[in-house]
């Protein structure tokens, strides 16, 4: 038993550093004799660990020379499209595909790659439900009475401190609290648009979004979208002269999973800021970043208060906890009063206990490793992808969240994938939801936020094969 952990052990460490970087494609790896020696394991034992790689497409043995880091095969697999809806706003939901997905959330029979969230098996459950008592004992009256109309002053005042991490520099007055990111999107959406404006977002988008547009009487227009870089931006100049509101989210969108580099983070806000145009940024996924540092929010670069910034712990610790916020600039007033409206306090003995977890240092801890186990998670399902899925299948390579995005051949319907999947339990979301155009029918989004096993690894399997099929 001792040989098999070690041989897994070393097999898994080379792994991981291959997948992550360390190790590039075309480096030579120590020979056989010696990772024997420098493990104190059998020449047998050194064979395995090779052949293992080998099986995993990480290594290529090259005649008399040895093995060397390869391009896996799921790294050879092309990206998806930019996206090029028509530079019109439209309204056409996508209701009954939407409500059967969601519908499908609470089921326990089925694999859900279709919701976007961290499974629970990867959350701290047991720390989380001592912050809850702590905090009930804690808080005057055991929590019952209602908070200040801005939130949970400790909970402000370290979600103004972590702001230093991606140049915030916010403080706690800067920021109101919410219930969850969807419930400040609300709130920011009623401040700063009016029924018929028209508002500006990436396109594919989280279908969340477009339906709280529509529901406001928005007319939606849908930016060209990047799988790597987000939003292009000479499509967005020239449709400027047509925009009321824009609501983007440049870190880790769902379900491209793009970061948006600084650069146009910066001259998005800037533009914005010379027309009047206010620019709700969602920075739910930001803490979600696979690379060594947390990156900058349009927020950032924000002089003029134009940019309401919001987040939440939803895609990161607790999603039925609803814990949100939003630092909202200059339009703080106008948040504030629609905030007392709609909802006047926030849950009391949750949102303490969040303040608590940030303070403590436990949230950072528990960030590492939810970060490490969704960036393997996206490797093995790109490796899964590459054996088992149709010839010319695309997909995206996100730099961080919990969206993997594919792109089908055009004669593969994800409508018609998503209801074959639902007989052998599997739930996916098609890729007609992230829009409200005639678009994206032949893609789709997986959440790589689910503990891998080798169950869930056949269930990927058996929707490739159905993929296939069609």
């Amino acid at each position: 038993m001792k040989k098999e952990f070690l041989y897994n052990e070393i097999a898994g460490n080379i792994a991981h550093q291959i997948r992550n970087g360390v190790l590039k494609t075309g480096d030579r790896l120590p020979s056989v004799r010696m990772l024997s020696a420098q493990h104190g394991i059998g020449i047998n034992t050194a064979k395995r660990i090779f052949l293992e790689l080998e099986s995993q497409s990480l290594i290529e043995p090259r005649s008399k020379s040895g093995y060397f880091v390869s391009m896996p095969r799921y790294m050879r697999l092309p990206l998806p499209e930019a996206s090029k809806p028509l530079a019109v706003a439209r309204n056409t939901e996508p209701n009954e595909l939407i409500d059967s997905v969601y519908s499908n959330m609470a089921r326990k029979d089925l694999t859900l790659f279709s919701i976007g969230v961290p499974s629970g098996d990867l959350l701290p459950l047991a720390k989380l439900k001592k912050e809850i008592v702590l905090a009930t004992r804690g808080l005057k009256d055991g929590g019952t009475e209602y908070e200040p109309l801005q939130g949970n002053e400790k909970l402000r005042r370290m979600i103004a401190a972590r702001s230093l991490n991606w140049g915030g520099r916010l403080k706690d007055g800067d920021i109101i609290t919410t219930n969850g990111c969807m419930n400040a999107l609300v709130l920011c959406l009623m401040a700063v648009t009016k029924p018929g404006h028209t508002i500006a977002i990436e396109s594919p988008c989280y279908p969340g979004i477009l339906q709280l547009a529509v529901s406001f009487g928005l007319k939606v227009l849908e930016l060209p979208t990047h799988p790597v870089t987000g939003i292009v931006m000479d499509a967005f100049k020239k449709l400027l002269p047509k925009i009321d509101a824009c609501l983007l989210v440049p870190n880790f969108n769902t379900p491209l999973g793009y970061c948006m580099p600084d650069g146009h983070k910066k001259e998005v806000v800037t533009l914005l800021a010379q027309k009047g145009i206010p620019l709700i940024e969602d920075d739910t996924y930001g803490d979600l970043h696979f690379g060594a540092e947390r990156p900058k929010c349009c927020k950032s670069f924000d002089k003029e208060g134009n940019v309401l910034w919001c987040g939440a712990v939803s895609k990161t610790l607790a999603p039925g906890y609803r814990v949100g916020w939003v630092a909202p600039g200059k339009y703080k007033d106008q948040i504030l009063r629609m905030k007392l409206i709609q909802s006047l306090s926030s849950t009391t003995i949750i949102h303490e206990a969040v303040g608590n977890f940030l303070l403590t240092g436990r949230y950072d801890n528990h960030l590492r490793q939810l970060r490490k186990t969704l960036q393997e998670n996206y490797n093995r399902y790109a490796q899964v992808i590459a054996n088992h899925f149709p010839q010319g299948t695309k997909i995206s390579q996100p730099q961080g969240g919990l969206a993997l995005w594919m792109e089908f051949p055009e004669n593969i319907d994800t409508a018609e994938l998503y209801n074959d999947a639902l007989k052998k339990q599997i739930s996916i979301a098609p890729g007609r939801m992230f829009t409200l155009q005639d678009q994206f029918q032949n893609c789709m989004r997986l959440c790589i936020g689910l503990p891998w096993t080798d169950s869930l690894g056949l269930k990927l399997q058996q929707l490739g094969k159905l993929a296939c099929n069609l």
